[in-house]
């Protein structure tokens, strides 16, 4: 379950770094903007509510990767 619980976190945080630079490009309409966000926010409260049944902690989705780092970056 860590292992799917992380790649589902390295794609949550890729799309919204996504969905933050169409922000910044100014590439959404309001209405997009507002339904990427309520979205992610979702996304953001359902991983939680697994991690907590999990019995993980943000921290233990992170891998090391050895000599590239880890594999989701530091907050």
């Amino acid at each position: 379950m860590k292992l799917v619980l992380t790649v589902v976190e390295l794609l949550r945080q890729l799309m919204e770094r996504q969905a933050l630079r169409r922000v910044d490009e100014g590439g959404l309409s309001e209405e997009q903007e507002e339904r990427i966000g309520l979205t992610l926010m979702l996304l953001d409260d359902r991983m939680t509510e697994l991690r907590d049944r999990y019995g993980l902690r943000p921290e233990d989705l992170n891998l090391d990767l050895g000599p590239l780092g880890p594999l989701l970056p530091r907050d």
